[in-house]
């Protein structure tokens, strides 16, 4: 993995890291550097601030923000930061992840975040990756080959039906 760390994963509970090991996965895949915070909204709202409001400066390039019930930690950290925001609703006991769907992808006029799938850890991480791609050929050539292998994969599946 690089050392050269571009993309940040915060979530809200150490209880979200296993759906989240899949965001991991895939950085680890790709070679991209990663950092992993446990960063509450509500809990430590003044850790959550500085780490967003510093994200761009310390050469993050894009935030995956993981969190459920009602979800802020996303939104607050696109209120915080220049950088992309991706959200990750987090599937709860009350409402399946619908809760936490909703709060992310209702931000207000100006206050964008890309929101995933509920538990879709994996995808924020292929997004992230794909925005990274945008200025790194390298990367934009890795994520191609990556396509290239799902669709092979996807038609190899034909011959079991055969």
């Amino acid at each position: 993995m690089s050392s050269n760390i571009k993309i940040g994963i915060i979530m809200g509970s150490d209880s979200d890291l296993p759906v989240m090991q899949k965001a991991f996965d895939v950085c680890k895949e790709f070679e991209v550097g990663y950092e992993v915070k446990i960063l509450s909204a509500h809990r430590t709202p003044e850790e959550h601030a500085e780490y967003s409001r510093t994200a761009a400066e310390r050469g993050l390039k894009v935030i995956i923000a993981a969190a459920g019930m009602a979800a802020h930690l996303p939104g607050v950290t696109a209120g915080q930061t220049i950088l992309p925001v991706i959200g990750v609703p987090m599937k709860g006991k009350s409402f399946e992840g619908m809760d936490s769907l909703l709060s992310i992808v209702q931000m207000p006029p100006g206050i964008p975040v890309a929101t995933v799938a509920v538990d879709g850890a994996k995808n924020a991480a292929l997004l992230a990756i794909q925005i990274l791609a945008t200025g790194e050929k390298d990367l934009a050539d890795k994520f191609v080959q990556y396509k290239k292998d799902m669709a092979a994969a996807s038609m190899k599946k034909n011959e079991k039906i055969k």
